[in-house]
């Protein structure tokens, strides 16, 4: 929007007129890491606008309104209207809020990143209706709400016409799919509607479900990207915890032997399916006994790597008011547990294709005269640099 305005986008280490920040309620650290890229840019342009958006900014802009150096804090509503609320701001030594109340968020609006390179991430959902009792991104984000069918197969026409190969759907809850601007599912379309109209209405080589919630992953959905076009043999299932004990306080929809059915299934179609999986160390009331029960289900399970998160409390949510917390020294030293295992897991799936010849989609970087790629399952490749192969699909022999 800012580039159709007239603006010219700069690196964000570069001098500019604007800065605009994206801040997060997931990560532990928004409000020191916010201060620290605000001081940076104040260094570079004193008198440049800088603008602070994103979940914090929706959950707390009284607070972000009091950091030096701020001037427009625009919180999940408003930040569409980024380019208008730019051309009426005066400075005045004070910073604007541009907020509203997160109930009255309505409406899907679409957004991709492209920059140079191979991949982009497409949104094509919003908001969540689930009460994860650790989360607040439905306080942030509002409720459930996606683009139509239709409207992300032209998204897709627009990203092909730009040359990208490989687009990553992305979403809040991205299983939830179908559901309209007013949260409601009138449209009947869902999740795998969709995957079944972009891999055959459009000739898009490569497609990715960026992270999918167990229980809005089916079976009919997971034969359909064993056989199709263009959908990668690549999932990335969150599962938080290993103990049905510690999923039942977090309210999850699920429990341990569905997620284990689910890798089960994708692993029956797929054999060499890459999965990624997402788990929380240190929730209140995690012992000793149940983060066995984690550690043990996960090192059992065929998945192939890890993002490990170190709990953290967080203001308006029920894990806040739990029992039983874990020492930071503890959570910390299950974190590391869990990062060794996933390292052992990735190296185990990898070791498993050593030989064999996969499609790579190589990027554009020339890294000191090598370039990386993915395969389509999601392993990582090094290669010496060859300009014709930046952006192209080779079928390549891992070694």
């Amino acid at each position: 929007m800012l580039d159709q305005e007239g603006y010219e986008k700069k690196s964000f280490q570069e001098e500019a007129d604007v800065y605009v920040i994206n801040t997060c309620s997931v990560t532990e650290n928004a409000d020191k890491e916010c201060k620290q890229l605000i001081r940076r840019v104040k260094k570079q342009n004193p008198e440049a606008t800088v603008v602070i958006t994103g979940c914090y900014a929706q959950l707390k802009p009284e607070i972000i309104a009091q950091i030096e150096g701020v001037d427009l804090v625009i919180g999940a509503g408003e930040k569409y209207n980024i380019v208008e609320h730019l051309r009426t701001y005066k400075k005045n030594g004070q910073a604007k809020i541009c907020s509203c109340d997160i109930d009255d968020v309505e409406g899907f609006h679409t957004s991709w990143s492209q920059n140079d390179r191979t991949r982009t991430f497409l949104k094509v959902q919003d908001g969540c209706d689930y009460t994860c009792s650790f989360c607040t991104i439905p306080l942030a984000r509002g409720h459930s709400r996606s683009d139509t069918i239709q409207g992300v197969v032209d998204n897709v026409h627009e990203l092909e016409r730009s040359g990208v190969k490989e687009i990553v759907l992305t979403g809040v809850n991205l299983g939830d799919f179908g559901k309209g601007y007013n949260g409601n599912r009138t449209r009947e379309e869902n999740f795998h509607d969709l995957v079944v109209a972009l891999d055959q209405k459009t000739s898009m080589p490569r497609f990715r479900i960026s992270s999918i919630e167990p229980n809005l992953l089916n079976d009919d959905t997971i034969e359909y990207v064993s056989q199709s076009r263009a959908f990668m043999p690549h999932f990335h299932i969150p599962l938080q915890s290993g103990s049905d004990t510690l999923l039942a306080s977090m309210r999850r929809r699920y429990k341990r032997d569905l997620y284990a059915a689910r890798v089960q299934s994708i692993k029956k179609w797929m054999p060499h399916a890459c999965i990624g999986v997402d788990v929380i160390v240190g929730y209140p009331g995690e012992t000793d006994e149940l983060f066995q029960e984690t550690y043990q289900f996960l090192h059992a399970l065929d998945i192939s790597y890890l993002h490990v998160f170190t709990y953290s409390e967080r203001e308006h949510t029920r894990a806040i008011e739990l029992e039983g917390v874990v020492p930071q020294p503890i959570r910390k030293e299950r974190n590391a547990i869990l990062r060794n295992l996933s390292e052992l897991k990735m190296n185990y799936f990898t070791e498993g294709f050593l030989g064999q010849t996969r499609p790579v989609l190589f990027e554009h970087a020339d890294k000191k005269g090598m370039m990386e790629g993915y395969t389509d399952n999601y392993i990582k490749v090094n290669a010496p640099y060859r300009e014709d192969w930046a952006n192209s699909i080779i079928e390549h022999t891992l070694a």
